[in-house]
């Protein structure tokens, strides 16, 4: 499984309990409009993304991440 795949899957398994419409997720999904989460919800969602990977998320770079695609890249790039 590549590195990609892998945060992947544990991206996607971090986001179920914060997928309360039950939406299909895909690189494309984006967390506040096919997801329609809170600042609340973003908030612990990233502190559930920095725990699992151990890395900072940077309010920067949070500010730039719309989709889980673009997660997905900032999570690899981070872990280096």
């Amino acid at each position: 499984m590549s590195d990609r795949a892998a945060i992947t899957e544990t991206v996607t398994g971090l986001i179920q309990p914060f997928n309360k419409k039950g939406v299909t997720l895909t690189d494309a999904t984006t967390f506040a409009g096919d997801l329609e989460w809170d600042s609340l919800t973003v908030m612990d969602f990233v502190a559930a993304i920095e725990d699992e990977f151990d890395i900072i998320i940077t309010m920067n770079m949070q500010a730039e991440i719309e989709n889980i695609g673009q997660l997905i890249d900032a999570v690899e790039k981070l872990k280096g």
